[in-house]
């Protein structure tokens, strides 16, 4: 797989901005770069938020508490598969020892 660093460029709120980033990483800059504009261009258009400095800072907030939440419900749900997996290994574990038990 060839890492060596290409230029890219993107297109942010009519702006472009050339990046330079690993050849295999380019697809998902470009989608990054989309989704940026995409969430930068519905703040602009709530006419809540004004300039395209605090739009972009309100955009970078929004997307990393999407990803903070993301990542708590992942822990979250981590946390009870790995409940679940206990669980069922003590059940598996109380099962054998049993059958043990009824050998002797």
């Amino acid at each position: 797989m060839n890492n060596e660093s290409v230029p890219v460029t993107v297109r942010i709120m009519d702006k472009e901005f050339c990046v330079s980033c690993p050849n295999d990483q380019r697809d998902s800059l470009i989608e990054s770069a989309r989704m940026l504009d995409k969430k930068m261009r519905e703040i602009r258009d709530s006419r809540k938020v004004i300039g395209t400095d605090r739009i972009a800072v309100m955009a970078a907030l929004n997307i990393a508490h999407e990803l903070l939440e993301t990542s708590t419900q992942k822990d979250f749900y981590d946390d009870g598969f790995n409940s679940r997996i206990k669980n069922i290994q003590n059940k598996v574990e109380n099962a054998l020892f049993k059958s043990k038990q009824l050998e002797f």
